[in-house]
């Protein structure tokens, strides 16, 4: 199976510390890590760091492309890219001894629908109907729903599998699109149906709904609880040991690296949410948006209690 992941509005992910992160005041914080991120660079990364072949597409803003360019080779990634005018955004997350992690976002470059075309003439000589193709994250300004959606039909048109983890799409826009995999965490899946979502039988009851509606794999984050699946084999629950998180940046990016990693190896369905919950959580190990480590996820594999 071949995976792309594809990230249309990558981000520098700066990570910083404080004793005390106090709103309104002055901050002075120590930088600790500078990172190429994005969502689909994310899962990328952590399919890298594991052992399996992918090819990461991403557009690169031409005023800071360099920096983004030496990040993912020092990771020993496989990438293409597209480079338009403009700046990669910033991610600065802030994290404080006493108090939650806090995020600040800028904007990014701006792009328009050509930037599709171009996206597909980049992976023309790459898929098939053993291609998987991941599309995270928010759809970046100069795009609209629409266009999004023609370019994902046309992905699947030609037999590729997509997997969709975005805020921008609503629940109709999942309902036509029917990807093959989308992974909202309970939260998520409450506002795609437009009502409470609160116990295991209301997510279940979710994921289901959604299954039905020609999604084939639903998988339901449920954070430090593990995840549940809904697919064509029946409703699966993985539980993960208990750990003391350093990070949950990036861990559901890291899940659907999981998912896709097992799938890769030919494995059944609820061997693939076993292994999506182990990357998941051995990537909430590591620190920032660092990809679970490969000893980790072994180890915590095989710790997952499976219903």
């Amino acid at each position: 199976m071949k995976i792309i992941t594809l990230t249309l509005n990558p981000a520098f992910d700066v990570h910083c510390h404080t004793a005390q992160f106090l709103p309104f005041h002055e901050n002075l914080v120590t930088v600790t890590q500078r990172e190429a991120g994005g969502k689909g660079v994310n899962i990328s990364r952590a399919l890298t760091r594991n052992g399996v072949e992918n090819v990461a597409v991403v557009v690169l803003g031409e005023e800071n492309a360099e920096g983004f360019r030496k990040a993912l080779a020092a990771d020993a990634m496989c990438w293409r890219e597209i480079v338009l005018p403009g700046r990669i955004r910033e991610n600065i997350t802030i994290h404080a001894d006493c108090s939650n992690e806090t995020r600040i976002s800028f904007a990014g470059f701006d792009c328009d629908a050509a930037l599709l075309k171009q996206v597909e003439s980049t992976v023309s000589d790459l898929i098939d109907k053993n291609t998987v193709l991941t599309f995270t994250g928010r759809i970046p300004a100069g795009l609209s729903m629409p266009e999004v959606k023609a370019f994902l039909s046309r992905m699947q048109a030609k037999g590729v599998k997509v997997v969709i983890d975005s805020k921008s799409f609503s629940t109709e826009d999942l309902l036509t699109q029917r990807p093959w995999l989308i992974k909202p965490n309970q939260e998520e899946i409450g506002e795609y149906l437009g009502r409470t979502v609160e116990t295991f039988d209301d997510v279940l009851a979710a994921a289901t709904d959604l299954h039905r509606t020609g999604i084939e794999n639903v998988m339901i984050s449920l954070g430090a609880q593990g995840a549940l699946l809904v697919c064509r084999d029946g409703c699966f629950v993985a539980t993960p040991p208990r750990i003391q998180a350093v990070s949950t940046i990036g861990a559901g990016d890291s899940s659907i690296a999981g998912f896709l990693a097992a799938m890769a190896e030919g494995k059944t369905l609820v061997e693939c949410l076993r292994t999506a919950v182990a990357y998941g959580t051995a990537a909430c190990l590591t620190p920032g948006t660092q990809p679970p480590k490969t000893e980790d996820v072994q180890a915590i594999s095989a710790q997952i209690q499976m219903h």
